[in-house]
């Protein structure tokens, strides 16, 4: 059902809400719902935020507490408006509280705001035992945010549509990952206007992507010559620092580089960890956030005591 991993503790929840990368992230048209169509490979990755959830059966309203004060506390947070969702949706009238850790970038095109909001919405359904079903929380989440679908039913997988169309797939022969945050963050509505000014035509999607849609399986080998970011080439000219990162990064000895989502993290993969772990200090004091991360490969919902 999800891929987060739990404490449960009678009406309390802690959760870890995992990060994601793009190995591949391609923009196409422009549906009529505003939103772009995309066609992205997504995989998790071990940097997490800690989340706490806990229930009041005799209390009433949502309050929510983060260690970060630049993310709103209330509506505008994208947990809270998950939490409100589901109780609603559940017509229940109960209390909730939300404790955030941020330890992924804000705004840096690793989905800690969509993964924070799924793995908020999947611990109430547990605490509330409303027996959801895995579609009913792709659906709902899809109304909260494009990424927030993904973080339901990860932790690989290619995803389609405006986020809601999602294909899983395994990765095989796992890779070290070193995420690269520079002291900015992107806005993703910026970014589109800049990807839509740069490029007059749409390119098809290859042939090569299609068939993975059919795979179950993949080899991070096989992937290596597919990876592409259509924001790289819009985003170049107005953040040099990004180009500058992925070349740093294939310097140093990753396989491939790429911007992660609207970014403004670029990762580079390794096939050993020691030259991963060469990076990571080569490059510390290059960025604001320097982090060696493994794809996050568990599934369902772990209870531990």
């Amino acid at each position: 059902m999800t891929f987060r991993s739990a404490v449960r503790d009678g009406t309390t929840l802690h959760c870890r809400a995992p990060a994601k990368i793009n190995l591949v992230l391609r923009v196409l048209d422009c549906l009529p719902n505003g939103y772009h169509e995309i066609w992205s490979l997504m995989q998790a990755v071990d940097v997490t935020d800690e989340i706490i959830v806990r229930v009041d059966p005799n209390g009433s309203g949502i309050s929510l507490r983060c260690n970060d004060p630049r993310l709103p506390i209330g509506a505008g947070n994208l947990a809270y408006r998950a939490a409100h969702m589901v109780i609603e949706k559940a017509d229940r009238q109960v209390g909730v509280q939300i404790d955030v850790v941020k330890r992924i970038p804000i705004g840096a095109g690793l989905g800690g705001g969509s993964s924070d909001a799924a793995t908020v919405m999947m611990a109430l359904v547990n605490l509330l035992e409303l027996g959801w079903s895995e579609e009913m929380m792709i659906r709902e989440a899809a109304g909260l945010g494009s990424d927030v679908p993904f973080f339901v039913k990860g932790p690989s997988a290619v995803v389609r549509g405006w986020g809601q169309e999602i294909h899983p797939l395994t990765l095989k022969n796992p890779r070290w990952v070193v995420l690269v945050t520079p002291p900015f963050s992107i806005q993703t509505g910026w970014a589109y206007l800049q990807l839509d000014r740069a490029r007059s035509a749409v390119t098809p999607l290859s042939p090569r992507l299609t068939e993975l849609q059919s795979q179950s399986e993949v080899t991070w080998d096989a992937l290596r010559g597919l990876m592409e970011n259509d924001f790289e080439s819009a985003l170049w000219f107005h953040y040099p620092d990004l180009r500058r990162i992925k070349v740093a990064l294939l310097d140093e000895g990753a396989e491939a580089a790429l911007l992660s989502g609207s970014g403004s993290t670029v990762f580079g993969v390794f096939t050993e960890r020691e030259r991963a772990e060469q990076a990571v200090r080569a490059l510390k004091g290059r960025a604001a956030h320097v982090a060696l991360a493994r794809p996050w490969i568990a599934s369902g919902l772990e209870m531990r005591d």
